[in-house]
């Protein structure tokens, strides 16, 4: 049989599901970020969950058991990465919600930066096709002072995360110096890699020298921008921007021993600005996404800025100046060539999964990327970051068929992004009106 409709894992909310062998985008303007072009005009065809063909649409010949997207007007790109997600609750309602917000947004790939054993069976499910989502590429527990005490004890965890089966390591903040520098040789020794924050004890060049695959947040280079005491300081980053060094020569040298390591960086921009920019709160919370949070987490956010704004010891000039810092960052990060890779954090402070993608795309743009290399960072960067170039990241005759097709051009205007027509995740066609109805259920949730 070549087509099966049916009902995806028993929720009547979920939408109609188009298992075919055979799906042809007809009439499509095809962005195969292979370079920066568009191919007009395209015929695309997916056989099981594998690019086939792609053609003039005038000569190329459907299958007669195609099932036909008309793509004429639209524009279909490679699915997006979310490079730093979180997935806390397990429960088959809580996945039905996420996985709806993750698809309707065309993100087809997770990297579940907070990791735990549920994990491991829900990245093999959905692997194997047997659970509706994104592919999942999973961390550990998070390895930070909390959970690790002394060196010991961070090399057993090396150890067993490994043997768990995990994707990666996650660092997270609170390691002393001798405890990150013997995680990150055991897991040189034990072939799995650590991604994360950079403590303030160990720093930027610490950090670098020890293999770090991909940095979180930039917040380690403002601390290595600022005095031996800010940088450490517990006031954190604000602090560290009151007191950092911005000339173009300190930032080269930072970006320059990032290149020179191979890491990689995933800014989350986004979640930085929300949390310190100008914007009240409460306008941030009547954004449409926030359809999505529950009442109890939309107040809570707002409480967190309402109090942080308000506070004897915000200063406004600094946090503008830490926006504009970690703009610089970015944009010299992208034209030196080290690699930045598309993440929000969330669901965390005003940032929605699915939703913060976009956001964070024009963010990427507003510090001075194009559209075209912000639309990298979530595409063909993911993929040359996992070292699977060959499978996906990119439209071309054998890469997987994780796509998405948009209603205009993301490379004229890259909120196009937002603008999505329909998923195909894995060789499944989610279209504009199946990814509404589980929005629908994920809002009444």
């Amino acid at each position: 049989m070549t087509l099966r409709v049916l009902l995806a894992i028993g929720l009547n909310a979920l939408p109609l599901i188009l298992f075919a062998e055979t799906l042809a985008f007809v009439n499509v303007n095809v962005v195969p970020m292979t370079e920066e072009f568009v191919w007009r005009g395209r015929t695309v065809i997916v056989v099981d969950d594998r690019i086939a063909l792609i053609g003039p649409v005038d000569d190329t010949v459907l299958p007669d058991d195609a099932v036909v997207v008309d793509g004429t007007d639209r524009y279909l790109i490679p699915g997006l990465a979310e490079m730093h997600g979180r997935i806390s609750d397990t429960s088959e309602p809580e996945l039905d919600r996420l996985f709806a917000l993750y698809l309707a947004n065309g993100i087809t790939t997770v990297r579940g930066m907070a990791g735990r054993p549920a994990h491991l069976e829900l990245r093999d499910r959905l692997a194997a096709g047997e659970r509706l989502g994104p592919r999942l590429v999973t961390a550990g527990p998070t390895m930070d002072g909390e959970s690790i005490n002394g060196v010991d004890e961070a090399v057993r965890t090396v150890i067993a995360q490994k043997i768990a089966g995990y994707d990666f390591l996650a660092v997270g903040s609170g390691l002393t110096r001798a405890e990150f520098l013997a995680l990150a040789a055991e897991a040189g020794n034990q072939g799995i890699p650590f991604s994360g924050e950079v403590p303030p004890e160990v720093g930027l060049a610490s950090a670098l020298d020890a293999g770090i695959a991909s940095i979180e947040h930039l917040d380690a280079y403002l601390g290595a921008l600022a005095p031996e005491s800010s940088s450490r300081s517990d006031e954190g980053v604000l602090a560290m921007a009151r007191t950092a060094s911005a000339g173009e020569s300190a930032i080269a040298e930072l970006v320059a021993a990032t290149v020179a390591a191979g890491a990689w960086n995933v800014p989350a921009q986004a979640l930085f600005e929300h949390t310190v920019n100008a914007e009240s709160p409460e306008r941030i919370a009547d954004w449409p996404e926030m359809r999505y949070v529950s009442p109890a987490t939309s107040e809570e956010w707002i409480g967190f800025k309402t109090e942080l704004l308000a506070d004897p010891g915000f200063d406004r000039p600094v946090a503008d100046r830490a926006i504009e810092l970690r703009r610089q960052l970015v944009a010299a990060l992208q034209e030196a060539g080290a690699g930045l890779l598309l993440g929000s954090d969330s669901p965390q402070r005003f940032n929605v999964p699915g939703f913060a993608l976009h956001r964070e795309l024009e963010l990427l743009v507003a510090a001075g990327l194009s559209p075209f290399q912000a639309l990298q960072t979530g595409t063909v960067n993911p993929a040359r970051f996992f070292a699977d170039a060959d499978e996906r990241g990119t439209i071309a005759v054998g890469q997987q068929a994780d796509l998405v097709l948009l209603d205009d051009n993301p490379l004229a205007d890259i909120s196009n992004t937002a603008r999505v027509h329909g998923t195909l995740v894995r060789g499944r066609w989610l279209a504009r009106a199946e990814l509404d109805q589980w929005l629908e259920s994920a809002e009444r949730r």
